[in-house]
């Protein structure tokens, strides 16, 4: 009985880790596993073989500000920096002194956050997979679940086992983005772009198709302004999910454009970054394009998502959790005999 209640019991955490009922932070389902890899990439991106959960949009201020307000009262690993204020991509603000820092937002909430580093994407992972909990930086918070980080600011650190919430790998990233089972007859394919299309995007905001927030490389429009005059104090962000007949096939926002997402590749001590953002022109939106920094920058550009363990539909969720809790009342009968 030991194997079923070890399942039983790691259904009711994956259910309890996933509800984000917190933050509100919204998932979509990546089905149809052991999709092949994208030819256009000399057959290296895009093969998944399981389904996963992630992000519809990406994370925002208000998720982001919720989170520093839980964690970040002195935080001594950096979750906040001051480039979150920066016009062009604001924000958030910062009051207080350490120990009693508070946070708020600057502007709508419902934009992208940027400025984040792999590090501060991780710690993010690893709140959401904690629970949410209010504290200090710790083990029980930021520290350790989907990463063990234990206060690194550089280097390497990858996925644990457990991870239920983590940083999409770039073939997670890439499959959500681009690919569609629904293409070439029906036995799925790619397209260059995010919003499903093989022509670069248009950049103005609303229910347009084939749109996406970047500075069009035919005239340098900014997508906000539909300007090619540069703004030192102008903020270009868009919310998330502002383009809303431009989803990818499996119905995420902004895969291409507003900001740039993290995702897990490492190449020496670089992570990836992948989908253009609101100042890059259609080439660093298209599949074909990728990024690799160091896990520690903070651009003003680069923002992230998440993916998740595929949680079961209502009902089997439900039958999952009762049948979890008779496994477990009648491992405490078994005990109390």
């Amino acid at each position: 009985m030991k194997s079923k209640h070890l399942i039983a019991a790691g259904f009711l955490a994956l259910i309890a880790a996933s509800a984000q009922a917190d933050i509100g932070y919204q998932y979509v389902t990546v089905g149809d596993p052991g999709n092949a890899n994208d030819p256009a990439t000399g057959s290296i991106y895009g093969e998944v073989d399981y389904t996963y959960d992630i992000g519809k949009y990406d994370v925002t201020l208000n998720q982001y500000v919720t989170f520093l307000n839980a964690v970040a009262k002195a935080d001594p690993y950096g979750l906040y920096n001051s480039r979150m204020t920066d016009p062009n991509s604001a924000g958030i603000s910062q009051s207080g002194s350490s120990g009693s820092y508070s946070y708020s937002v600057i502007g709508s909430g419902n934009r992208p956050v940027a400025a984040v580093s792999w590090f501060d994407a991780a710690r993010f992972a690893n709140w959401v997979q904690n629970g949410q909990l209010t504290g200090l930086e710790t083990a029980a918070t930021t520290e350790e679940g989907a990463y063990t980080l234990d206060g690194a600011t550089s280097g390497i650190i990858l996925k644990n086992a457990n991870a239920v919430n983590w940083i999409p790998t770039e073939s997670e990233w890439y499959k959500a983005a681009y690919f569609d089972p629904t293409a070439s007859g029906g036995t799925g394919g790619y397209w260059t772009y995010a919003t499903r299309s093989n022509t670069a995007p248009g950049n103005v905001v609303g229910n347009g198709t084939n749109q996406a927030n970047f500075n069009t490389i035919a005239n340098g429009f900014y997508s906000v302004t539909q300007s090619n005059v540069y703004d030192t104090n102008q903020n270009y962000l868009t919310n998330v999910g502002a383009f809303t007949n431009s989803a990818s096939a499996y119905g995420t926002y902004d895969q291409n454009g507003d900001v740039n997402n993290w995702n897990d590749a490492v190449s020496g001590n670089d992570r990836g970054v992948r989908g253009g953002s609101w100042g890059s022109n259609a080439v660093n939106l298209a599949s074909s394009y990728r990024v690799l920094v160091v896990p520690g920058a903070e651009g003003s550009t680069t923002g992230f998502r998440l993916a998740s363990v595929s949680v079961p539909e209502p009902g089997v969720a439900m039958s999952l959790l009762l049948a979890g809790g008779w496994l477990l009342a009648r491992r405490r009968r078994s005990s109390a005999t």
